[in-house]
């Protein structure tokens, strides 16, 4: 076995682990529905809609998939319950590959942008600083020069936890401190990282939702004076949802794509919930395509969001 067979074998593994909870639940429900029966029915079907809901699909496109799931019924006219995982799979698989996405899909490739600068937005307490340190580590491992930018200045422990992985990923991390200016803390990490030749530049803000308005003022804001550097700049809005508050997540990501343009998802602590199931609702009601997925605690357990993998992962027997 080669060195990056092992290496994805054990991001596999755990991606497995991390959607453990979500496919138990999941998997435990649909195994009492189908006691006693025989085929896919109507009864049936409307058993299923009700499990996944529950599972934090959410109710819209919950209802697509048994649309989808009735048609392929009728046209097949008899399907024994023995098949639905593998029917599930194949509609769910259907439904993320219609989320097409134009943000880079590895670490590697930035489009050929340079610097190419992300906006991590979402509440707090959803692990966005972390998230950044995490994708800061990643980045730096691509051979990517990175400067971290300590925009969400409302928070005292958010500027230092920045700065602590500034600090263990050996980057630099722009700061004014507690209570100072965000859009200026975000004009001064794109200046200097015109000014250092970085690949990537990464600016975390604020995550308070109790004025919509100011919020939408304050990230406008902060994109207005980074396009005074790098016009065009951001290229990735990141909205950072955490998976195990379930519905809560889609409440969170309402307000924030209304904010401002979110262009790209990260669910974090999956491996912590049984709601797994909000990755797939979250990324077909909003069409935004998920980036990245939390799987654990360790610094490689953010991992970029493979569909195919996540799907395969989450109906694996």
């Amino acid at each position: 076995m080669g060195i990056f067979s092992f290496f994805n074998k054990e991001k596999k593994e755990r991606l497995d682990q991390g959607l453990e909870k979500t496919k138990t639940s999941l998997f435990d429900k649909i195994s009492k529905a189908i006691v006693g029966k025989s085929t896919v029915d109507d009864n049936f079907l409307d058993e299923l809609e009700e499990i996944l809901v529950s599972s934090d699909v959410g109710i819209e496109t919950t209802l697509k998939i048994i649309e989808r799931l009735q048609k392929r019924v009728a046209s097949e006219k008899y399907i024994n319950v023995s098949e639905l995982n593998l029917l599930l799979k194949e509609e769910v698989s259907k439904l993320m590959e219609e989320n097409k996405s134009d943000i880079p899909a590895n670490f590697e490739d930035l489009k050929g942008v340079k610097p190419y600068v992300v906006m991590v937005v979402g509440v707090n307490g959803v692990g966005k600083t972390t998230t950044i340190g995490k994708m800061a580590n990643q980045y730096k491992k691509a051979g990517k020069k990175v400067v971290l930018g300590a925009a969400d200045t409302f928070r005292a422990a958010a500027v230092e936890q920045l700065k602590i992985w500034g600090t263990r990923n050996d980057v630099p991390v722009i700061s004014h401190g507690m209570n100072t200016d965000p859009a200026s803390v975000a004009f001064d990490t794109v200046q200097r990282a015109v000014e250092m030749d970085a690949d990537v530049v990464i600016i975390d803000t604020a995550g308070r939702l109790h004025n919509k308005i100011g919020l939408m003022d304050e990230l406008s804001k902060i994109k207005r004076v980074m396009q005074k550097v790098i016009p065009g700049a951001p290229n990735e809005v990141l909205l950072v949802l955490d998976a195990s508050t379930g519905q809560n997540a889609f409440e969170q990501a309402k307000h924030f794509t209304a904010a401002t343009e979110v262009n790209a998802l990260a669910l974090t602590k999956l491996d912590g919930t049984a709601k797994g199931g909000v990755v797939i609702g979250v990324a077909d009601q909003f069409k935004i395509p998920v980036k990245y997925i939390g799987v654990g605690e360790g610094i490689e357990d953010l991992q970029l969001f493979n569909k195919h993998e996540f799907v395969d992962s989450l109906f694996k027997s």
